[in-house]
């Protein structure tokens, strides 16, 4: 029986071809979030268009860098993930993207106001599009931007993604989930590393967590790191 109540990332069996992942997850699950990077990385709908599924694409995130402060490298990033958009389009599915980051701390400021360059950029390219944006906040890692709640105004009044596992990282997960939310990623640590672990296997309170997905009427997706992980992590939720 298929699962309705939550989607599952393929960044389960981001070791395999996509239609190899997509024929696993689609036995369990009805929602299915594209990790557009890697070997599931997508030129064209045509794969996804076969599938009665509904579908998200988290755009590439691992080679773009919408803060750089080289300008050259800022406006690619921007194309690649208008890109995304584009088959996003055609999938009438919404994208998340992740902020950009600052390379060295003494270009903070300089990198900060690229990245609202590039926010402002996918807003006007988004909507033109008809694509619902949002933006994924991050985890321990001091280089990112939009770690914690009071940087939400960096979102420009896109949408956000919560990576509940991001915000634990950060001790702020209960402030993020008094916030309005767009979209969920769903995975568990133990508040030191970005293990996207099985949900149940950390640290994570998900009793609250699973009263902000209801009460914003959102559909999460799980983004653990293995299959085996996905399955047990339903079954925990179930119980949420």
């Amino acid at each position: 029986m298929l699962c309705s109540m939550f989607g599952v990332s393929t960044f389960c069996l981001h070791k395999i071809p996509l239609q190899e992942a997509l024929d696993r997850i689609v036995q369990v699950t009805d929602r299915v979030e594209i990790m557009d990077d890697g070997l599931h990385f997508l030129s064209s709908p045509d794969l996804l268009e076969s599938y009665s599924v509904q579908v998200s694409l988290h755009a590439p995130c691992r080679s773009v860098n919408i803060a750089s402060i080289l300008e050259p490298i800022r406006k690619a990033s921007v194309e690649v993930l208008d890109q995304c958009f584009t088959i996003a389009a055609d999938l009438d599915a919404p994208v998340v993207l992740h902020p950009g980051y600052c390379t060295w701390r003494e270009e903070y400021q300089r990198a900060l106001a690229q990245n609202k360059k590039s926010m402002a950029e996918l807003k006007r390219l988004a909507q033109e599009r008809s694509v619902a944006m949002y933006v994924e906040n991050m985890g321990n890692w001091d280089y990112f931007f939009l770690r914690y709640p009071s940087d939400l105004p960096l979102l420009d009044g896109c949408g956000l993604a919560l990576d509940v596992g991001h915000a634990h990282l950060n001790n702020c997960l209960d402030e993020f989930l008094a916030a309005p939310i767009a979209h969920f990623h769903l995975h568990d640590n133990e508040g030191k590393a970005d293990s996207h672990a099985p949900i149940g296997s950390g640290t994570i309170a998900f009793g609250p967590v699973m009263e902000s997905v209801r009460r914003n009427r959102v559909v999460p997706i799980i983004e653990v790191e293995t299959f085996e992980g996905v399955l047990a992590s339903i079954e925990a939720l179930s119980r949420k």
